[in-house]
Order: C-alpha cells, then sequence, then structure tokens
C-alpha cells in the first residue's frame, strides 16, 4: 500500500515535527528532519501493510533523522528552548510548566512520553517503532514519569515558599 505524499504531510507533519523537536529541540532542525523523512518515504519503494504502518515508519524514520541531525557536527545554531516555548499557545500555565519539564528529560525517556502520551502509542507499538522490548518502554515510561514527578513536586514546593 502506498499513500499520496501530499495527504500524508497534511496529515502528518505536525505529529512528525512534534516528534522531532522533542529529540532536537529546535524548530529549524526538526524542520529538517520531517522534510528528509517526507523525501525519504517518496524516494523508498517500500510497499506498507496499512496507513498505520506507514504512520509507524515515518515516526522511526523521523526520529533516526532527528538523531542524527543532533550528533552531526554541523549543527546549526539552535533557537534556545525558552523561546521557543513563549512562542507555543498553551491552554493553562501548567499545561506551559509540563511541556518544560518534559523538554528536560533525557532524550530516552522523552522520546517514549512524547510517543504514548501525545502521539496515543500503545507500549506494543512504541517498541515496534523503537525496535525496544515491551519490558524496556515499560521501564523507560515509568522512570520518565517519575523523573516528572519528582521535578514537578519539587516546583511546586519551590511555588509555596
Amino acid at each position: 500500500m502506498r499513500m499520496k505524499i501530499e495527504i500524508l504531510m497534511k496529515k502528518y507533519k505536525d505529529n512528525l515535527f512534534a516528534t522531532a523537536f522533542n529529540i532536537c529541540k529546535s524548530s529549524a532542525d526538526a524542520d529538517d528532519a520531517v522534510q528528509n523523512t517526507f523525501i525519504q518515504y517518496y524516494t523508498t519503494d517500500k510497499q506498507f501493510e496499512n496507513e498505520q504502518h506507514i504512520r509507524a515508519w515515518l515516526l522511526r524514520v523521523v526520529i533516526n533523522k532527528a538523531k542524527n541531525i543532533n550528533i552531526s557536527f554541523w549543527r546549526r545554531k539552535s533557537v534556545p528552548l525558552e523561546d521557543y516555548i513563549e512562542s507555543l499557545v498553551f491552554k493553562t500555565p501548567e499545561e506551559k510548566n509540563l511541556f518544560k519539564e518534559v523538554m528536560k528529560l533525557p532524550e530516552k525517556y522523552r522520546i517514549v512520553i512524547h510517543l504514548f502520551y501525545y502521539e496515543d502509542y500503545s507500549v506494543k507499538e512504541i517498541a515496534q517503532i523503537l525496535n525496544l522490548t515491551e519490558s524496556n518502554i515499560k521501564v523507560r515510561l515509568n522512570r520518565g514519569r517519575k523523573l516528572l514527578k519528582k521535578s514537578l513536586r519539587e516546583e511546586w514546593i519551590d511555588d509555596d515558599e
């Protein structure tokens, strides 16, 4: 199965951007990762089982592209995270604080938390996307949640003082 690239771009570019941004912490680099992902889809001859398979493949590719950008020698100067956060619209101050804390997590926890909570993937699906075991994904989710809970608790304590 193949879908037209225009349809995929309209449908998934925002999700792919959010995933790439979680890794790169730079909107310019995330844009590059998304663009390169769609180029790879366009140039590949791979046949997919269904649309869900295409979505998972796109996410796997954008994650790899973003990681490659992070380790590249020529990585451009990125917009500071604080500047990017200020450009986003949050419904509540709590959402903004949660986003900040998620972005502070180590990459291996941040990616899993993003796929689970923001992209609504199951543990099994995340394991397939990241080529890890389900138990590894559960451990990363658990550790990521604990780190978030600890950092948010410290923030609440600071606010009370």
